[in-house]
């Protein structure tokens, strides 16, 4: 059952992806276009998930977020791997008063809560895509430092890293050739969860509105535009709401399949 809903989250991301890539032909409408003579309008033929309120198509809308959505997942991992691994690395690999400060650090990291520290540092950035990247990284490495750090820990005692020593390889190539390739599987699976985690925190952020800038469109964004008009409008916060939760879970069940499949201990 769980393989089966790997796959099928596996497919859902991929359809994210293409609605990513390709949104500018598969979208009805551009995002901006507005028809001031159709606002607020539920949905029906020409607007399958109706209009907001500016007479934009909310389907369009969706369409484009969900570019924003995977850019913002697949960045923010990008920057947490670029400052985490090399983090968890040393920290396990040296060891001693590195490995004793690097730890402390990442205690620290951890006692504040995630959502408000990235609130913080997106305050004294500004709203804007690539604000939320680093916001989100620097905020969000500390989980993979730790794993990076358990895997390099037991990995340095191995036979196969003492015959490279022995050989003459340099603390630095044993690391970065031996160690640490034989450390992806978790980091993999840490990305793969990490995803749809950065798309929630971006759509938090574009609610309250320290997000992406309008008129770009964010389903976050959408869901803080429409909450006013819920009572007479429900359309305008339930289908960027629900684009949210699929995408979500869709992430979660393709982790669960990854982590499944790169796990000895579960096959």
């Amino acid at each position: 059952m769980r393989n089966k809903l790997a796959v099928a989250g596996g497919f859902v991301v991929i359809a994210l992806c293409l609605l990513a890539i390709f949104a500018d032909a598969l979208a009805p409408y551009p995002y901006t276009k507005t028809n001031f003579g159709r606002l607020n309008e539920g949905p029906s033929r020409d607007y399958p998930f109706g209009t907001d309120q500016l007479g934009r198509d909310v389907l369009s809308r969706i369409i484009y977020g969900a570019r924003i959505s995977m850019l913002v997942g697949l960045g923010a991992q990008v920057v947490i791997v670029l400052i985490g691994v090399p983090i968890g690395a040393l920290s396990g690999y040296l060891g001693g008063r590195t490995d004793l400060a690097l730890t402390r650090i990442v205690d620290v990291m951890y006692a504040f809560p995630r959502l408000l520290f990235v609130i913080l540092v997106m305050s004294m950035l500004g709203a804007g895509l690539a604000n939320i990247f680093i916001a989100i990284g620097v905020t969000g490495w500390v989980g993979i430092a730790r794993q990076t750090r358990a895997q390099v820990l037991a990995l340095k005692e191995k036979e196969f890293t003492d015959a490279a020593r022995a050989l003459g390889a340099a603390g630095g190539r044993v690391l970065a050739r031996h160690i640490v390739p034989n450390a992806l599987s978790p980091i993999v699976v840490a990305v793969t969860f990490g995803i749809p985690e950065a798309i929630f925190t971006e759509a938090a952020l574009s609610f309250i509105g320290v997000g992406i800038n309008p008129p770009t469109p964010s389903w976050g964004q959408m869901v803080g535009e429409g909450q006013q008009y819920l009572r007479s409008y429900w359309h305008l916060c339930v289908f960027p709401s629900i684009a949210i939760a699929v995408t979500m879970l869709s992430f979660t069940f393709l982790g669960d399949g990854v982590r499944d499949a790169l796990d000895p201990k579960l096959q």
